[in-house]
């Protein structure tokens, strides 16, 4: 996607911006030595084109990027975006600026990032501001540029300490775009993979403070607890930790090949009335990966849920399935209920 079309699109906006933009000149470098990069490389290669191409110092730059910004898209202005990430960095005022113009376009999630480690202080204070606007995309950009862990990113290493950020999710966490709300609960999604303490009272606070979102964000904030089993997580969203049993557990098949699927089909016994929520985890020797099986309400002890499924063993670059023995397990509030093992075999 970063390719001629976008190069195009950012050179026509700078252009309109700034007549005397070398239009030629910046499509020619930004073209040249494109193809056979992956993505962030060619994002890096097109920003160091804008670079050669806008005026300096970097105050004269920054106006007409911004002048131009609602002109771009997601991948015409991701270029803009890394621009101001390595260029604007002696600049604090000025690149955040160009950074709220960017977003609602080009979002500047990840260039914000270089910011927050030089200048922590001065730079949340800006994002602080950024969460009163009238803009969803720069609130959205308020919580989602601080995540202790965002990905692709890279990381700050004093967010990873709560309490600087929690300001910003409190004005938040109740806002009326789901675009907003959504980044809230993966900022407090990443916050409890280390500090799930901290992460758990939080949301109990919130749900305590009401609001009429609070329930959806915080399941969704507690996702990764919950696929982990925390208990507090678990009666936080109303499940009785460790409750339910499984009658059982079959198999479509107990081999599987790479590229295939497992079906398997699964009864449970709700031991206590309120949630039942359903994961399974796939086993081998140093790797147990655990997913959403499904969540059923009980209305009381002793009713009974059936749930099919199908997990897919298709060949990923980012994880290595080799064929052998596995484990399915079947976890029920937390616990681990049933167990049975199978055998993925060669494609």
């Amino acid at each position: 996607m970063i390719n001629t079309r976008s190069v195009s699109v950012l050179a026509d906006g700078l252009a309109a911006a700034w007549p005397a933009f070398p239009r030629a000149r910046f499509t020619e470098r930004a073209l040249t030595g494109l193809d056979g990069l992956e993505l962030k490389a060619r994002v890096t290669h097109v920003a160091a084109a804008l670079h050669d191409a806008l005026p300096l110092p970097y105050p004269q730059a920054a106006p007409l990027v911004r002048e131009c910004a609602a002109t771009l898209d997601m991948w015409s202005g991701w270029p803009a975006t890394e621009h101001t990430a390595a260029q604007g960095l002696d600049h604090l005022e000025a690149a955040m600026e160009t950074l709220a113009a960017l977003t609602p376009y080009a979002t500047g999630e990840f260039a914000v990032r270089p910011y927050l480690e030089r200048y922590r202080d001065d730079a949340i204070k800006i994002m602080y501001g950024w969460a009163e606007s009238p803009d969803e995309h720069l609130r959205r950009l308020a919580s989602e540029g601080s995540r202790p862990r965002l990905p692709w990113a890279t990381r700050v290493g004093w967010l990873m300490t709560p309490g600087p950020t929690l300001p910003l999710l409190d004005r938040l966490r109740d806002d009326p775009s789901e675009y907003v709300r959504r980044s809230v609960a993966n900022h407090v999604n990443d916050l409890a993979k280390d500090h799930p303490q901290v992460a758990l009272e939080l949301l109990a606070g919130w749900r305590a403070g009401g609001g009429s979102h609070v329930e959806r964000v915080l399941r969704h904030a507690v996702r990764g607890l919950l696929r982990a089993g925390h208990p507090e997580a678990l009666a936080l969203v109303g499940a009785t930790p460790g409750s339910g049993a499984v009658d059982e557990l079959a198999l479509g098949s107990p081999t599987v090949a790479v590229g295939g699927k497992l079906a398997f089909t699964v009864t449970v016994t709700a031991e206590a009335a309120g949630p039942v929520l359903l994961k399974y985890a796939v086993r081998r020797p140093g790797s147990r990966r655990v997913f959403h099986l499904g969540q059923r309400e009980a209305g009381g002890a002793g009713e009974t849920f059936t749930v099919r499924k199908s997990h897919s063993f298709r060949p990923v670059t980012t994880r290595d399935e080799p064929p052998g023995p596995r484990e399915l397990d079947v976890i029920v509030n937390g616990r681990v209920a049933a167990t049975v093992p199978f055998t993925l075999t060669g494609a």
